[in-house]
């Protein structure tokens, strides 16, 4: 079964996305549906992967799981010892509704200094009602910007964390999009 997994995630690493039912049965070499669907049913079952309301497969909680291996000391330097705690899903500790949640790449530095900078991806989630002092992604006045969400005399405007940039006041329009749930940076 292993050998089974290790094809599903190389095909998932090279292309970005599960494969289809159709790319199992090529993957594979099975002559028909039937062998992949019981495939598909095993590696549900033991939550490998999942399907989504239209039958799409998606990478299962397993799949996914990163090991924990203890602390690590951000101040003074400590004796550590590395120790499996736990497994994690990214998913599971960053997305919360799978369905409302996007990723978005950062153009520009008008967040740096809330550590969010050119090049970084955002998570963002819709349908969440955006509070005062959240970073939202925003339509004003039909341009889109990343910013954050601020009041003043019951009036939202938008806010950079960068001093070389101003706040944004809208003049006509201020629809807020997605809440932004993580940044993501790759070194």
């Amino acid at each position: 079964m292993e050998h089974n997994k290790n094809k599903i995630i190389a095909f998932y690493k090279r292309e970005g996305r599960m494969p289809t039912y159709a790319e199992l049965m090529a993957i594979y070499g099975f002559k028909s549906k039937n062998s992949v669907f019981k495939l598909v049913k095993k590696l549900a079952e033991e939550n490998f992967i999942q399907k989504d309301d239209s039958g799409r497969l998606l990478p299962g909680k397993l799949f996914r799981e990163i090991r924990i291996l203890g602390l690590v000391e951000a101040g003074f330097p400590s004796a550590a010892e590395e120790e499996l705690t736990d497994t994690l899903s990214l998913d599971d500790y960053l997305v919360k509704n799978r369905e409302a949640t996007f990723m978005l790449r950062v153009k520009g530095e008008s967040m740096k200094d809330a550590g969010i900078i050119d090049g970084d991806m955002v998570l963002v989630e819709r349908n969440t009602a955006p509070k005062d002092g959240e970073i939202v992604i925003a339509e004003v006045d039909g341009e889109w910007t990343i910013k954050y969400l601020r009041s003043r005399n019951k009036k939202p405007y938008l806010e950079p964390a960068n001093k070389k940039f101003h706040a944004i006041h809208p003049e006509r329009e201020l629809k807020i999009a997605a809440v932004v749930k993580a940044v993501v940076r790759k070194y």
